[in-house]
């Protein structure tokens, strides 16, 4: 991971992406609450996942991960209320070979949660934009 600050949102993203490697969905869905609702535009078609189970759905996907390599383009965070907003460039391998993307991520956090993640692709591994 490149240009990830040290800070409480740092190390909680930090957490997030091993937590993708590690391929540990329980690990990851506690970073979220209970309601949580996650906006994905990975598919080119938007999809609203709202609560712990749909969101669980959605991470299914993180199961053909092998390797990910993220940097930090743009970084911004507030305490109050705790929000989080990135660019990232992603280079993520699978068994079908490497592809790299550009991700924006936003994170809206209730008591240390994530309550709200607009997890958006901006530029898919064929290059295409969305």
């Amino acid at each position: 991971m490149k240009n990830v600050p040290d800070t409480k949102l740092g190390q909680m993203y930090r957490e997030h992406i091993q937590h993708i490697l590690d391929k540990n969905i329980d690990a990851l869905l506690d970073q979220y609450t209970d309601d949580a609702l996650l906006i994905s535009s990975f598919m080119k078609t938007p999809q609203i996942y709202q609560g712990r189970e749909q969101v669980k759905e959605h991470m299914q996907g993180i199961l053909g991960i092998d390797g990910l390599e993220t940097e930090i383009g743009f970084w911004a965070e507030t305490q109050d209320p705790e929000t989080l907003m990135i660019t990232e460039q992603i280079t993520m391998t699978t068994e079908d070979g490497t592809s790299e993307m550009r991700f924006a991520d936003s994170w809206v956090l209730r008591d240390g949660k994530i309550a709200i993640h607009f997890a958006g692709m901006v530029q898919h591994p064929d290059g295409s934009l969305s």
